[in-house]
């Protein structure tokens, strides 16, 4: 039991979306872009003339994390899936109360 006595050396912290040790460029690709387009999404609710923004942004967001999420290989990916898809939904039924996709 040496091992109790004195612990071995914790490894740094690392943020990744690899946990399983594996590459996965494309579901990484995937769920950036998702919570991309859900921060920029919810950040243009604050501003009612950009409506438009935020509906598309939204909309884009809440169908490609909806892929991403189905596709995703970890579960860091989904947690950043889902993140991006609630801004996106927040921020598309936002934009679309405000004036929806086309601008004034």
């Amino acid at each position: 039991m040496p091992h109790v006595l004195q612990p071995s050396e914790r490894e740094r912290f690392r943020l990744t979306l690899n946990s399983d040790g594996r590459s996965h460029p494309v579901e990484n690709a995937l769920a950036v872009g998702t919570i991309v387009c859900g921060l920029i999404a919810f950040v243009s609710t604050f501003w009612v003339s950009a409506h438009a923004i935020s509906a598309w942004a939204g909309t884009l967001g809440f169908g490609v994390g909806l892929y991403s999420q189905y596709v995703s290989a970890t579960t860091p990916q989904r947690a950043v899936n889902i993140v991006g898809i609630v801004g996106s939904f927040v921020g598309a039924a936002l934009g679309i109360a405000h004036g929806g996709f086309l601008p004034h």
